[in-house]
């Protein structure tokens, strides 16, 4: 297995530091998530190196915002315009208490808006928590402040309802296996974010978010989610467009267990709440109707030689989901996280 390795980590947020989250092509910017995850897989080699190849596709930080006041947060949530007097409002809290309380506090009021811009946000999030539990030092601090403030300058949230029943709570598996998906015939194209913003008009998805019990084990409920969702993908993903949309459900599962340690159970099981729901969305918009692969065969590659060819591949999603994968899998093993990793750089291959 991999051992991590953080020596660059630091240096490569520096680099990173002139540019904003969004991309030229106006996708999400995966940069500095990327580096950290190829710190995780123990491969500091690859970072300055895969950075150098990135480079073309940023585009410089936003200068221009408003300061926002702590007391009226809530009316700058999912103003994009707002990401610099988000930044501002965090680095301010970043230098007045601790990073974990500040994270606590937070995540626990931005998970209602887990799955914004495809859950890029919380997956940053994720990301930065877990360099700053290596180490916590202040490129890293302002990574958190930069992650965080993407996240809220994002935000948006999902349709819920309550349960119509009182009965018993479903298994993941059972109730991802019963979820109402949208019928192809009314699927319209779109990015991802887009596609989930139209479940309001699919009231059959609004229930979805209490269908399980989140008062057990929260790591071994972590590891089922991450497992189920991995087996989604390998059900579900077909093509970029559903490898992308899928593997966002288990990186977003794995930001939750970066993020768990670092914040109370209360906050921890907010968010187990809404990437549950996230998970759900991303299968009630783009699945073919298959909740999840039942049997698996993991593949003849070794871990180590998994990571190789993502590095090879340089694909930022291919080499977050082999990161994601891998680490979910040194926790709960499972044939069904290398066998998604393999099918990840066959997919991508093909672009």
């Amino acid at each position: 297995m991999t051992v991590p390795s953080y020596e660059p980590l630091d240096e490569a947020l520096d680099r990173l530091s002139g540019y904003g989250p969004g991309l030229a092509n106006g996708n999400f910017n995966h940069a500095p998530m990327v580096v950290e995850a190829l710190c995780a897989l123990g491969r500091p080699d690859a970072v300055m190196p895969w950075i150098d190849g990135y480079y073309p596709r940023m585009t410089p930080r936003p200068t221009a915002g408003s300061p926002i006041a702590r007391t009226e947060w809530r009316a700058a949530l999912g103003r994009r315009e707002q990401l610099t007097g988000w930044g501002e409002l965090f680095t301010a809290e970043l230098r007045k208490a601790p990073w974990r309380e500040v994270l606590d506090r937070w995540a626990d009021r931005l998970a209602p808006g887990f799955s914004a811009a495809a859950a890029h946000g919380v997956i940053r999030v994720g990301h930065a928590a877990r360099g700053l539990g290596e180490s916590e030092t202040r490129v890293r601090l302002r990574e958190l402040a930069d992650a965080l403030a993407s996240w809220a300058a994002s935000y948006g949230e999902l349709p819920t309802a309550p349960r119509a029943d009182r009965g018993p709570r479903l298994t993941p598996c059972e109730a991802l296996a019963a979820l109402s998906i949208v019928p192809v015939a009314e699927r319209r194209p779109g990015n991802i974010t887009a596609t989930l913003n139209r479940l309001v008009e699919f009231p059959a998805f609004a229930p979805a978010i209490d269908l399980i019990d989140i008062d057990g084990d929260l790591d071994a409920l972590t590891a089922e989610l991450s497992e189920l969702l991995t087996r989604g993908y390998l059900a579900n993903a077909v093509d970029i467009r559903t490898f992308i949309a899928f593997v966002h459900g288990v990186t977003g599962v794995h930001a939750l267990g970066n993020i768990a340690p670092h914040v109370t159970e209360a906050t921890a099981r907010n968010l187990t709440r809404y990437a549950w729901q996230t998970g759900c969305a991303l299968y009630a918009a783009f699945s073919n109707g298959t909740a999840f692969a039942d049997r698996v065969e993991p593949g003849e590659d070794d871990p180590a030689t998994l990571v190789d060819l993502a590095i090879a591949n340089g694909d930022e999603h291919a080499i977050k989901f082999t990161e994601a994968c891998l680490s979910r899998h040194k926790i709960a093993p499972s044939p069904a996280y290398l066998a998604a990793i393999s099918h990840a750089i066959g997919i991508v291959e093909r672009r």
